[in-house]
């Protein structure tokens, strides 16, 4: 079933307005017609079962069928601080980081990071990056599209981190897996959690020192390397399977 997302100013008491992009995307590429279901989320935890009712001009109407609450959000809010990599590699990051549960991505210049996007770059990348979000959020029936926000320093990023109640950091660990079983099974749901990841050649000593300092947790994500694109997407898979109800 198709999933689409509006704003609650777009739903009204036994309709739901579609506009934008949507609207081309529901009748000429879906090829979507009158009678067919959808859900439909406004991101605000609520999730609307629907039918096509009528095409308008640049608007399409849907009858709500159903309401009900979203069952799609984990019971925490995993913000994923993200050392920018090479390439395209982000976008399969926010893809995957999306589909897992993540609440938000942070994009982090970190002092081993390659890529260095000038004001420009910035923005074009900002905004594809929220495309992928988007798309990713729909088809893994979210019932929130995360945020993907401007790339920051990383020291604004310990500053915004300080603020969440859990900081883990993938760092090589004495302790190993046991240790991390421990951080992880005591996090509770409902608390905010920070993950760190860094970037092709991860963190200097000093920026792990540094998160350290600011509360952080190391943990290990096993024996192996992990590339920077496989990193993120585990610790969230493990956050997700703690936290999943």
């Amino acid at each position: 079933m198709q999933h689409f997302f509006v704003t609650p100013s777009q739903v009204g008491e036994t309709d739901i307005y579609i506009e934008g992009s949507d609207v081309n995307h529901m009748k000429n590429v879906l090829r979507m017609r009158y009678g067919e279901e959808l859900t439909v989320s406004d991101g605000d935890n609520l999730k609307y079962r629907c039918a096509v009712e009528r095409y308008e001009e640049g608007r399409a109407v849907l009858k709500i069928l159903e309401r009900m609450q979203s069952d799609t959000e984990l019971s925490s809010r995993i913000y994923l601080f993200q050392g920018l990599p090479k390439q395209d590699k982000m976008e399969l990051i926010i893809q995957k980081a999306v589909e897992l549960g993540v609440y938000q991505i942070i994009p982090v210049s970190t002092s081993r990071c390659v890529v260095k996007l000038d004001e420009k770059k910035a923005v074009k990348k900002a905004e594809r990056w929220r495309q992928i979000a988007v798309s990713a959020a729909k088809q893994a029936g979210r019932g929130y599209i995360p945020e993907v926000v401007p790339v920051i320093s990383y020291q604004e990023a310990l500053a915004q981190a300080k603020k969440l109640n859990v900081i883990l950091i993938p760092y090589e660990l004495e302790r190993g897996m046991r240790e991390t079983r421990k951080i992880i099974e005591a996090i509770k749901p409902g608390q905010s959690i920070a993950v760190f990841i860094g970037p092709e050649g991860g963190f200097e000593k000093e920026e792990v020192e540094q998160a350290l300092g600011c509360g952080a947790r190391a943990v290990t994500l096993g024996r192996r390397i992990l590339r920077t694109e496989t990193a993120g997407l585990t610790a969230l898979s493990v956050l997700m399977f703690h936290l999943e109800t």
